[in-house]
């Protein structure tokens, strides 16, 4: 295949990715916890099957091209036009992984961690039933599957493209890749929903943080429920699919 081809080839791919992301992303699930006529979209079920699919720069440049169209066709901005970035964040780490770089993707992690903890409107510790519980412990469960090994064979089990594995493999690197899109979220939606750049006082941040803390877990779940379930068979007609393209014609004899 010659580089005009291939070029060609990426060009029709993020546009056809970008339009299918613009459209789910003008299509609302539940309502965003503190931002006033926002929600979330179902376009993010997309963005870890994205990262598995195209890998991190066609996937990513899918993502910020949707994410823009789907302002233009009406969905409201949120993040300053930021919006893109969280499910960039998730995009780029799938990507990576399948692609066998794991460290970039780690510490990529941590910092998400890190900043999001040491942000001062951040409630640290949610109080239930008069004990303490970190707000991060999910995104402390996912940073600790993206070490453990699972993290390193879920992309190999997703290019087994065997039904289990596979449903497996995408399970998994969803799981890792959607909290870090909500880190990601979580911290636009501190720095610019506060006041004086938004019009979130500060002093509602704690009841926020407590009302996400038993909300986002269930969001988080659903997501990777309907990322599998939607990725085992598209991710293995496709893969097959571009296996199939990819390989050398034979001249007839």
């Amino acid at each position: 295949m010659t580089n005009l081809n291939i070029k060609t080839k990426t060009i029709a791919t993020i546009a056809v990715f970008s339009a299918l992301y613009s459209v789910l992303r003008i299509l609302p699930t539940v309502p965003m916890i503190g931002a006033a006529g926002a929600s979330f979209s179902l376009s993010d079920v997309l963005a870890p099957l994205y990262g598995i699919l195209l890998g991190p720069y066609v996937g990513s440049a899918a993502v910020i091209i949707g994410t823009f169209l789907g302002m233009l066709m009406g969905k409201p901005v949120v993040f300053l036009g930021l919006d893109f970035l969280p499910a960039f964040i998730n995009v780029v780490a799938l990507g990576f992984l399948i692609k066998r770089k794991w460290l970039p993707v780690i510490i990529l992690n941590a910092a998400l961690v890190l900043v999001f903890s040491l942000y001062p409107l951040t409630s640290l510790l949610i109080n239930v039933g008069g004990v303490s519980i970190p707000f991060v412990w999910l995104h402390v469960v996912a940073f600790i599957v993206l070490l453990s090994p699972l993290g390193r064979r879920a992309g190999q089990w997703v290019e087994s493209l065997q039904p289990t594995s596979l449903a497996a493999g995408i399970a998994i690197l969803a799981f890792i890749g959607t909290m870090m899109q909500h880190l990601m979220g979580n911290i636009l939606f501190e720095t610019i929903l506060a006041q004086p750049i938004g019009y979130i006082p500060t002093t509602a941040y704690p009841g926020i943080w407590t009302t996400i803390f038993f909300a986002y877990p269930l969001e988080r779940l659903a997501l990777v429920i309907l990322a599998t379930m939607v990725g085992t068979p598209l991710v293995r007609v496709l893969k097959k699919s571009l296996l199939k393209d990819s390989k050398p014609s034979t001249p007839n004899l």
